[in-house]
């Protein structure tokens, strides 16, 4: 496997969470491009604590990044991965149409085949990204696929090599030229928008609208009655 130039991988058998390690390590001064690997986690974690399934033949990977900008534009990097997992389903010749939902799943004909979970500290930020390859967990309340189920290559270590390069190529073009290019790049595969759809925001409140547009800075856009509200956090659903 031939990862780009300056990363370095980090290979584990099995570790609780690749994310917890990354973060471990940045903290230790590891460099930019450290690369955090496990062939299974025990103790995987997903946005606003869920616990996911990790069984060996997945992909866990989790990437340090130092990218000297400002805490609120941060997190416009998770577009940027969601992009790369879905060059990276192109590359493995997956059949299915690849979606990327609001904020940070990836889809392929509606089932999530991705998730990205984004943690961080002083002066530096983890990107974990996981990717069902050869298994997707099976009893969950919306449904689940893998690249093995979708008739594509499913080579862990192949899959690894490419989601770095894509990921490369991607977080160049976000400290080169912004948010702009990423979010075009995101809208032309999103979900649901110009459809209505519902959106938790927190416990008990649920704002519904037509997804209309992602702003400048990665919020969601609903408009209803002519009104338009920005949600920067929150679980979508769309309308049946």
């Amino acid at each position: 496997m031939t990862l780009p130039p300056g990363f370095r991988r980090v290979a584990l058998e099995e570790v609780g969470s690749t994310n917890t390690e990354a973060l471990r390590l940045a903290e230790e001064g590891a460099p930019e491009f450290t690369l955090v690997t496990a062939r299974r986690q025990s103790a995987g974690r997903g946005r606003r604590g869920k616990t996911f399934d990790s069984p060996a033949g997945n992909l866990f990977a989790s990437i340090v990044l130092r990218p000297n900008r400002p805490y609120a534009v941060v997190s416009q990097l998770s577009f940027v991965a969601a992009i790369a997992v879905g060059d990276l389903l192109d590359r493995l010749e997956i059949r299915g149409t690849v979606g990327f939902k609001w904020p940070n799943d990836v889809q392929v004909d509606g089932a999530k085949i991705s998730g990205i979970l984004l943690e961080g500290g002083v002066g530096h930020l983890v990107a974990g990204i996981g990717v069902n390859l050869a298994h997707h967990p099976p009893g969950m309340p919306y449904p689940t696929t893998s690249v093995l189920a979708k008739g594509g290559k499913t080579d862990i270590d192949e899959a690894t090599a490419i989601l770095a390069e894509a990921f490369l190529e991607r977080y160049r073009r976000w400290l080169a030229d912004g948010f702009e290019p990423i979010r075009e790049a995101w809208l032309a595969r999103a979900m649901g928008l110009g459809r209505e759809v519902r959106v938790t925001v927190r416990e008990g409140r649920t704002d519904t609208g037509i997804f209309s547009a992602l702003d400048e800075t990665g919020a969601l856009v609903l408009t209803q009655n002519g009104t338009t509200r920005k949600i920067t956090a929150g679980e979508i659903f769309f309308a049946a």
